[in-house]
């Protein structure tokens, strides 16, 4: 029987609740917040969320799944995002862990990428710089971000076979549950930190 451990899943309500209590948050922290995020380079990396239309099934398909339909085993482990849930679903190679988080989303199906990679490399503190597109895209991006509070990919990162492509954390916490990347899966970095220590270098990745 398999373990669920992990997130669980909320109410409507709650969810309603929270999310409303999240967005009315102040986005940036005080200064003499360690984990503060710099002003001077907020509004470029994590700019306010556009407002987009409502996804009438986002809270409902939030739920659990069965992995056979996806993957013919479970070996080295698999992990299951689903962009039109905003969800990714992990599932240790011998069943007894079933973990499902929020995600953020690519902003446009264009950056979207579907299919099957797998987990090339685990990095603890990744550091960051924007891929050739992204840099045509927005001329004014840094060409490197180091380690820490500023760095779009949060406090863990991995990486996929498909080259720029990341499973990673995110210190903006407004992006999760919504189409906010540029092609990247974003999780809550306390959910990326359990999702690092779990998955391996192998574990098989599918986007749908």
């Amino acid at each position: 029987m398999v373990k669920k451990t992990g997130f669980s899943i909320p109410t409507r309500r709650a969810f309603l609740t929270g999310s409303a209590a999240l967005i009315g948050a102040p986005a940036l922290g005080q200064a003499s917040d360690p984990g503060a995020i710099d002003p001077s380079t907020a509004s470029v990396l994590y700019p306010e969320p556009e407002p987009e239309p409502a996804v009438p099934r986002n809270i409902s398909s939030f739920r659990g799944m069965q992995w056979q339909p996806y993957f013919s085993s479970l070996r080295n482990g698999a992990i299951l995002v689903d962009t039109q849930s905003r969800a990714l679903h992990y599932w240790s190679a011998d069943e007894t862990i079933y973990k499902l988080y929020p995600s953020s989303v690519p902003l446009t199906d264009d950056l979207t990428r579907r299919g099957r990679t797998s987990v090339t490399q685990k990095v603890e503190g990744p550091g960051w710089a924007p891929t050739p597109n992204m840099k045509k895209r927005n001329p004014e991006w840094p060409d490197y971000i180091p380690p820490g509070p500023n760095n779009p990919l949060g406090t863990h990162a991995l990486y996929l076979s498909w080259k720029y492509y990341r499973i990673h954390g995110t210190h903006d916490t407004r992006k999760i549950g919504r189409r906010s990347s540029n092609g990247c899966i974003g999780l809550y970095n306390q959910h990326i930190a359990e999702l690092f220590g779990m998955a391996q270098v192998g574990t098989q990745v599918l986007l749908i």
